[in-house]
């Protein structure tokens, strides 16, 4: 029997390989700088990169996942997706509004061989965007 002054703790979750967390902080890198390009590239949207550096650093770096969880900038995006699992209706309309402007101008300036694949990346992203719940407030 243990004494009561005995405190049992927990053992801490055994972490992944040194290779796989690498490989998750890389991906994470990638997709936030995606998502900064998409900042003033109005092609590529913002959102899904950041929520998706979110999820690659939580895997990776705790360091870095609360970096990003206390940016000025990206950390509400990643905050709000975790507690309502919904985007606001604005950011919905603007980044549609966005990908149909950029395919157009994307459509008129690329050669007649590559103009569609700008067009047919936004409708993806579009219907993955129209997929997820929509919350109305803010």
């Amino acid at each position: 029997m243990r004494s009561d002054s005995t405190v049992l703790t927990p053992e801490p979750a055994p972490s992944r390989p040194r290779w796989q967390r690498v490989l998750w902080l890389v991906l994470g890198a990638v997709a936030l700088a995606t998502g900064v390009v998409g900042i003033v590239l109005p092609l590529l949207p913002t959102t899904p990169f950041v929520l998706l550096a979110a999820f690659c650093f939580a895997r990776g770096s705790q360091r870095y996942e609360h970096w990003l969880l206390n940016h000025p900038r990206f950390g509400p995006i990643v905050h709000d997706w975790r507690a309502n699992r919904a985007v606001p209706l604005r950011a919905k309309q603007l980044a549609w509004v966005m990908m149909v402007i950029s395919s157009a101008i994307a459509w008129w300036v690329l050669p007649a061989q590559v103009r569609w694949i700008p067009a047919a990346s936004c409708a993806v992203v579009a219907a993955w965007l129209w997929s997820l719940p929509t919350r109305r407030n803010k």
